[in-house]
């Protein structure tokens, strides 16, 4: 008996947990959409038809709602971009995979609105507190993640070596911004054709003789 209660009792953490990334899923959707702001228990318990006091046994309060689901975001780009980049190899084949996958899930509606930190860098960077530090930090990581595929690259001896990481992993950051950018408020069809073009010229710039084959 005290055996197959440990089972039930182990369920149960499990089941809770896969509630509640089904739940995150939809509000990453959601406030990629309709901004995080946008975003409250109330919200978002019409769009999932749950009770709010449902919501509630999940998240406290709006603000920690907000920064469960930029959580939920962050595992959903290193999932679709970080991490199938590193699989790919060193070098610039994990440069270019990342702006590839960077590129790849704007134009996939992975987040539904677009890139979900795009969206979220232009509503708090005005603001201060434990949301917009979130993002930041995710942010950071994330140039943090092109800049150290830069290094590798030197190192392999696949980009100049007096190329500075950091000023180049901006550079390619600036681009795809930009390009969602264009794509989600302007409607430019073109936008990440533009993109991949003008980042593959920047890195074929800095490419040595022994690069391996520069495409996206």
């Amino acid at each position: 008996m005290p055996v197959i209660q440990t089972a039930k009792t182990a369920s149960r953490p499990r089941k809770g947990i896969r509630t509640r990334e089904s739940i995150l899923r939809v509000a990453v959707d959601l406030a990629s959409v309709e901004g995080l702001e946008g975003l409250t228990i109330g919200r978002l318990a019409d769009e999932l038809k749950m009770s709010k006091s449902g919501l509630f046994a999940h998240f406290g309060s709006k603000e920690e709602l907000q920064l469960a689901t930029t959580a939920m975001a962050r595992e959903i780009f290193v999932e679709h971009i970080i991490r199938p980049a590193l699989a790919e190899g060193e070098g610039v084949k994990c440069l270019l995979r990342l702006c590839q996958g960077w590129l790849n899930h704007v134009e996939a509606h992975v987040f539904k609105g677009g890139c979900f930190f795009s969206a979220a860098s232009l509503e708090f960077d005005g603001r201060t507190g434990p949301v917009r530090d979130a993002i930041v930090e995710a942010m950071k990581d994330w140039l943090a993640t092109l800049s150290r595929a830069v290094v590798v690259a030197k190192k392999a001896r696949h980009i100049k070596a007096s190329i500075n990481p950091e000023q180049f992993a901006f550079e390619i950051y600036s681009l795809a911004m930009g390009a969602n950018w264009a794509l989600q408020l302007l409607d430019d069809k073109t936008a990440m054709k533009k993109a991949r073009e003008n980042i593959l010229q920047r890195i074929k710039a800095v490419a040595t003789p022994t690069c391996p084959p520069i495409k996206l």
